[in-house]
């Protein structure tokens, strides 16, 4: 049921630039179409914010009308926070641009960006921003949960070299949140989600990333158990310029793959490696991948890092079905090991896997409280994720995840990546992100969106007066 009127929608075209889509109109479904295809709803309307002032404008609106608000940026959220049924949907995917700064090492950056835009205009000066491994993940959602990645080990979050964001509050009035500036909510933002405005701009520190060295091993599944063992132990005592994420995978059909190995369940690590790529010395740091057990097959290239973010975009496009959880781990241990075991010779769908991605090194540079994100002391964000192109799977695959997610999370260290926590968990999920910062989180709430008009997220309610 489409619960704002004909002539509201009509006041809203009035006020903003960008265009107001509602069902009656031809790019509707376009428009409600995301990244994970088993989120299927239907929003009353969608406001394409063009600039501040749209923004302003439909978040005047919501307040006035009492519509139901989600805010959309990249459209990646896996449990489809970005939309909102019989509501009003403040769209930021026109806001798309990044503007490098090669004097102060900075990028700024549009709230409807995505990560293949930061990477275009800053490997132009050879600087990265640390954020993801997939170039269409949208920057706003990324950096408000915190953010990682391939380069976490080396430069640490993403938030991490977050500067400023240019903020819409709850009231409509517009700030700018540094460390300087609104210090309350600029530390709320690092790692908080969504729930205290609409981030129309960031503004980043840049890094040196240019051309990177990428190297991926894979071993047959049945040798997770040595695999897993030895990686727990070699990684968090490499050097920081090394990042490798662990995978439970099926082999996908195509390069660098040979075909024996195609469709076949393995274990494997994505390598990036920052360091100094001259005479293979990326050859030499990794040449103890023979130490586990013999991989399957290693493959190692020096490759620009824009293009390392899109190696996985043609084989996880948007319109799969996913279902997806996440938890923290400090360790990996004998039985979780076992867990890891089980599960990677039970993979149900060959694009169904599970990531460990390692936030340590320069991401525990940081205070335990300089940020909201809690978990300064974890060494793995893992994710847990079932992926399949067909509906019909949908419930195979979310059993895999949750069952999968059910038995390892005993050792795990309680919460999760609040961008990790999927469709259907509960209130106790989200305190259990925050530990400690949950009750700082819920004044801060209070103090810029006292009515929680920003609740379409894994929200923080306000405390009470």
């Amino acid at each position: 049921m489409n619960t704002i009127g004909e002539a509201a929608v009509a006041s809203l075209r009035e006020a903003l630039r960008g265009p107001v889509i509602t069902p009656r109109d031809p790019g509707y479904d376009e428009a409600r179409s995301i990244y994970n295809a088993m989120i299927d709803r239907r929003p009353a309307a969608f406001a394409q914010c063009v600039d501040v002032a749209d923004v302003q404008a439909t978040i005047s609106f919501a307040r006035d009308t009492g519509a139901e608000l989600a805010v959309r940026g990249g459209g990646h959220s896996g449990p489809g926070l970005c939309l909102i049924d019989d509501g009003l949907v403040l769209d930021l995917s026109p806001m798309r641009w990044a503007r490098v700064d090669p004097e102060t090492d900075t990028v700024q950056v549009g709230g409807g960006s995505r990560l293949g835009d930061v990477d275009h205009a800053t490997h132009a000066v050879g600087r990265a921003v640390p954020a993801g491994i997939v170039s269409t993940t949208g920057v706003g959602g990324l950096t408000l949960g915190g953010g990682h990645g391939h380069l976490s080990r080396r430069y640490g979050l993403t938030i991490d070299s977050l500067l400023s964001a240019d903020v819409v509050l709850a009231d409509g009035s517009y700030v700018t949140a540094s460390a300087d500036s609104h210090p309350d909510l600029f530390w709320a933002l690092r790692g908080g989600g969504g729930n205290f405005g609409v981030v129309a701009s960031f503004t980043f520190r840049l890094h040196p990333a240019s051309t990177v060295g990428v190297a991926v091993t894979v071993w047959p599944a049945d040798r997770t158990p040595e695999v897993l063992r030895w990686y727990r132990e070699f990684l968090p005592a490499a050097p920081h310029e090394l990042n490798g994420f662990f995978a439970v995978l099926v082999v996908p059909p195509g390069p660098p793959f040979p075909e024996p190995i195609h469709g076949r369940k393995m274990c494997g690590i994505v390598w990036c490696y920052t360091g100094d790529l001259a005479d293979d010395h990326l050859g030499e740091v990794l040449s103890v991948v023979n130490e586990p057990a013999p991989p399957a097959f290693h493959f190692t290239t020096p490759m620009p890092y824009p293009a390392l973010q899109t190696l996985f975009d043609e084989l996880m496009p948007t319109g799969l079905q996913w279902y997806w959880r996440g938890d923290f781990f400090d360790t990996i241990s004998d039985a979780a090991i076992d867990v890891h075991h089980k599960y990677a010779e039970n993979i149900p769908t060959a694009l169904s896997t599970m990531h460990l991605y390692p936030v340590d090194g320069a991401a525990h540079q940081a205070g335990a409280d300089d940020t909201a994100w809690a978990y300064r002391d974890a060494v793995w964000s893992g994710v847990f994720a079932g992926i399949d192109p067909d509906p019909a799977n949908a419930g195979l695959i979310r059993q895999w995840c949750v069952d999968y997610w059910t038995d390892l999370h005993p050792h795990s260290m309680g919460g999760s990546y609040v961008n990790y926590i999927g469709h259907g968990e509960s209130q106790e999920r989200v305190r259990a992100t925050y530990r400690g910062h949950y009750d700082r989180l819920a004044s801060v709430k209070r103090a810029y969106d006292p009515d929680n008009l920003f609740h379409a997220n894994q929200n923080i309610p306000p405390a009470p007066d």
